[in-house]
């Protein structure tokens, strides 16, 4: 199999005892093409024989569909770790301990902020029975975490929630953006700014500092700052976790909806984006299907605009989470504001907007590519080239920072400038080859490297093992 998926998220209903302010599938009633106990408990079967390790059980309301329990039992029964999100309404006395007896690993309950604000959002006493669920699954031994949806009505009252959190003996939190689809769309006075990502890394790095409770920031939330890093090390409380290596959906995971639609994300159901039916097909003839997930399992950094077209972390990260960008912009291929590396280097753009001088930037833009800051030295080299179109030397160091931010054309553009100034610049030809090589135009880069190293008598120990590097991956 190509794609090895691990996990899953099912929303086994739309069914609902809530009408969330911010609910993104704008949940109410069961709809009448809900899987039966046996189509359900059979997909459970094909989850199982697909390889995933653990599922996460969603809705609507998962506890308003009778049957879930029984779900969690055939699962688990078959080696599946099973999660379950619950807005806790239910979530006392023989429900939650047949979960127990039935092999639920983890109940997250959602609870997005103090009394007040979280039955203003929810509904009234919600608080009440989140907070009874929390001291419930504590006397059950269940591990237990909350979910909190981050929007501008419970943003300044994070802090208060927190210690509500540690009050009740909840040890994991994950906070997450809530999106502008469901309610939540018809409510966009509630979205937050793009800036206000800032203030949520912020509160999350200052909450792992602290280490009283472990802060997780959903994928929506992030990528590749160092406070962001920080985070997810203090919380994982490993030194070497991983940053962002790009969307789940269709790679590592998938959704699947009440019905038995089977998306890359629970999030992105749009009809152009479900790839079959468990009605139709089998779970597996779907999943490795080449023609399906092709939204995600085809998407390069190329495809991608604005900044994310540029990053350095562009063809690793692939924008952060296409649902971000969809929801925000209507396309899932534009570039994600919502990132936090995005508006540091909208900050970086903007400070070096503001210098009038082009030799003490092109010193710092030096200084910062020798530290290996190839990102940063691009936007100073930028802004030293609108003050001094021609400058050579800027244009071969604003070549060399593109490569090393696997953006090619802009790295060919900036050489080939040189090159018109002066053909025999062999570093020049050397970037130009290199950038060649990796748009594909691979005879034609091993080519212009060899004249490069002519250029220089075969003197110059980098360009030689340049040339080698490239007459290895050609067979050579």
């Amino acid at each position: 199999m190509k794609y090895q998926p691990i996990t899953c998220v099912w929303e086994v209903t739309m069914g609902c005892n809530m009408r969330c302010g911010h609910c993104g599938s704008s949940c109410t009633e069961p709809l009448s093409d809900e899987l039966t106990t046996e189509e359900a408990l059979d997909l459970c079967d094909q989850i199982a024989e697909l390889g995933l390790k653990w599922i996460t059980l969603s809705g609507g309301e998962p506890l308003t569909r009778k049957d879930t329990p029984l779900l969690v039992k055939r699962l688990s029964s078959l080696g599946i770790t099973v999660n379950i999100i619950t807005n806790g309404l239910l979530l006392e006395g023989e429900i939650a301990k047949e979960l127990k007896d039935n092999g639920i690993s983890t109940v997250a309950i959602s609870i997005d902020g103090t009394p007040e604000v979280h039955d203003k959002i929810r509904c009234k006493g919600a608080f009440h029975h989140a907070r009874l669920a929390f001291l419930t699954m504590k006397e059950l031994g269940i591990n237990t975490g909350a979910v909190t949806t981050i929007t501008k009505q419970n943003i300044n009252i994070l802090e208060d929630l927190k210690e509500l959190l540690i009050d009740m003996g909840v040890q994991s939190w994950q906070v997450q953006l809530g999106l502008p689809m469901g309610n939540l769309g018809k409510r966009p006075d509630w979205v937050l700014e793009p800036k206000q990502i800032k203030d949520v890394i912020d509160f999350c790095y200052d909450t792992a500092k602290e280490g009283r409770i472990a802060i997780y920031p959903a994928d929506c939330i992030g990528y590749y700052t160092k406070k962001e890093l920080e985070i997810k090390r203090l919380s994982y409380k490993n030194d070497t976790v991983p940053p962002w290596n790009g969307c789940n959906a269709g790679i590592r995971g998938f959704g699947i909806l009440q019905n038995g639609d089977i998306l890359g994300c629970t999030s992105i159901r749009s009809k152009e984006y479900i790839e079959g039916n468990i009605k139709d097909r089998p779970l597996r003839e779907i999943w490795e299907d080449e023609s399906k997930f092709l939204w995600r399992r085809e998407m390069t950094k190329e495809k991608l605009s604005g900044t994310c077209n540029t990053c350095i972390y562009g063809n690793k990260c692939l924008g952060g989470c296409p649902n971000t960008r969809l929801t925000m912009n209507g396309d899932i291929y534009s570039e994600n504001q919502y990132c936090s590396y995005h508006l540091a280097l909208k900050e970086m753009e903007e400070k070096y907007n503001l210098c009038q001088n082009s030799k003490t930037l092109f010193r710092l833009a030096d200084s910062l590519m020798r530290q290996g800051d190839y990102q940063e030295a691009a936007f100073a080299l930028e802004r030293v080239l609108k003050l001094d179109s021609e400058n050579p030397d800027a244009l071969k160091e604003k070549g060399y920072c593109e490569f090393m931010c696997g953006n090619y054309q802009r790295c060919l553009d900036a050489n080939e400038k040189v090159l018109q100034q002066n053909g025999q610049d062999s570093y020049a030809l050397g970037g130009y080859a290199l950038a060649l090589f990796q748009m594909g135009h691979k005879e034609e880069g091993l080519k212009k490297m060899q004249q490069a190293v002519d250029l220089t008598g075969g003197k110059d120990p980098d360009l030689l093992q340049d040339l080698h590097a490239l007459q290895i991956q050609m067979g050579q």
